[in-house]
Parts: C-alpha cells; structure tokens; sequence
C-alpha cells in the first residue's frame, strides 16, 4: 500500500480475555494494516482499572483515546471477537454519532446482531458459567476447575462483567431512539465449528448498516480468532477498504 498511509485496525477481545489472541495478527494481516489491540478496562495494561458493564463506562474509558487517533482522517478499521463485536459496534457509532471519520470497515467474528438475543446472557452464576465455557472448549479443568481456585477467583469475575457489558450494549442498541443505521460495510466472519454463533445469526448484521454486509465462515470453533486465517482475511478486506470513502452521518431505520 505505497499510496498511502497503512489502514489501522483497532481490535477488541472476546468476553474474559485481554489482547493476546492477536499477538500474532500483528504480522500475520500482512502489509499495508498495522494492528492495534485495544484491551478493556481491568485487564492487561489496564488491570488496575475498574471493569465496566454499561455503555456510558465502555465509552467513557474508550471514546476520547480512540477519537483522537481517528481524528486525523488516516484510514481505520474495526474489529470485534464475541463480547468485542458488539464494542466494536458500539464505538463506531460513538465515532460516526460525534462527527469524527467513520471506520473504513466494521468487522465483527463470532458476534451476533444487537437484535438476537444473546444465549447465554441470562444465569451468570458460577457454574453456568463453567458449563458456557465448556461447551465452546474454554474450560479449566482439574485444580483450575476447583471452587476457590485461581480461575473462579480471577477469571470467572471477568467473565460475569464482560456479560453483562454485552447485554447492556445490546440493549442500548436496540432502546436507541434514532434507530441509526452504519453507513459503513459490514465483514462478518462466523467459526465453522462453532456451536454457539452460526452464520445464519451473523446475516442478522445486514439490517444495522447502509452499507454491504459480507459473510465469511473460517475453520474453526468460537475462538477462531486465535488461529492464522482469520487475520489473514482482515488484512485482505483492510486492503480493500482502504480503497474505499467513508459515507459521512449515520442514517435512521426501523429494526425492531
């Protein structure tokens, strides 16, 4: 991408984590993208801070850092794993809703639309939580599956809040007065292993945006994110977005 400037593309986690699964996308999108991570609040170079559960926390931790890296107009991407698609959402319609440049792409893997409602949202104790994990290969087992262990001390907390802050981020997107729609393309990327988000859920991400939705399956269960195709293809739909304008203002429309 000799053009111009490289397309960066802000990532945000799945639900519990912090930023290491794209440790290697950082070379692994290839040339013209430059990664960056964007970790939540409690965790990674941010764990000392208090984790947030609401829209108004989620950007008041993230807006004004994100907003004036965008501001110079300099070609920018977004994507979200599980618990971060719906952030990723999120924040582009902060982005776009304050006047700023809109992402050139929207990317969301293994999240569903503010509009289906997320399956595993309603029991957050303990042990919902360990059978939720197991069912998508994430569970501890052993020692670590212990009551009182360093797991269910550490990580299931993360885990419960990071829920929340998703069903609260949907609801928000649903209760939002205007109904706004993106008026940037959509890249949702579904696991075909995945037993909890499939693509028929994902094709629920054409009624939020003005712009084109398009669909991709990769190998894989929910945490595809960790392995080599995934970054691979948003390096490829980086490039391609690069070449494309940004629509500025958001638009109004009617999902229920």
């Amino acid at each position: 991408m000799r053009d111009g400037p490289p397309v960066t593309l802000y990532c945000f986690a799945h639900a519990g984590a912090g930023v290491s699964a794209f440790a290697h996308w950082r070379t692994a999108t290839g040339d013209g993208v430059r990664v960056s991570p964007l970790p939540l609040p409690g965790r990674g170079t941010r764990r000392r801070e208090a984790r947030v559960t609401s829209r108004e926390a989620l950007l008041g931790a993230l807006l004004d850092p994100l907003a004036e890296q965008v501001a110079d107009g300099r070609p920018y991407a977004l994507y979200g794993h599980s618990l971060g698609g719906i952030v990723a959402h999120t924040l582009a319609h902060a982005l776009v809703g304050a006047g700023l440049p809109a992402p050139r792409l929207l990317a969301v893997g293994a999240s569903p639309p503010p509009h289906i409602p997320a399956p595993h949202h309603e029991d957050l104790s303990d042990a919902h939580l360990l059978r939720f994990t197991s069912d998508l290969d994430a569970a501890p087992t052993g020692l670590l599956a212990a009551p009182g262990s360093l797991y269910h001390r550490r990580v299931l907390p993360v885990l419960r809040d990071d829920l929340r802050l998703a069903a609260a981020l949907r609801t928000a997107a649903l209760t939002d007065a205007a109904h706004r729609l993106l008026p940037v393309p959509v890249l949702a990327v579904d696991g075909l292993d995945d037993p909890v988000v499939g693509a028929a859920a994902l094709d629920g991400w054409a009624r939020w945006t003005t712009g084109r939705l398009v669909r991709r399956t990769v190998p894989g269960g929910h945490f595809f994110v960790r392995g080599p195709q995934a970054p691979r293809l948003l390096g490829r739909a980086c490039r391609v977005a690069r070449r494309t304008r940004p629509v500025p203002g958001l638009t109004t429309g009617g999902q229920q």
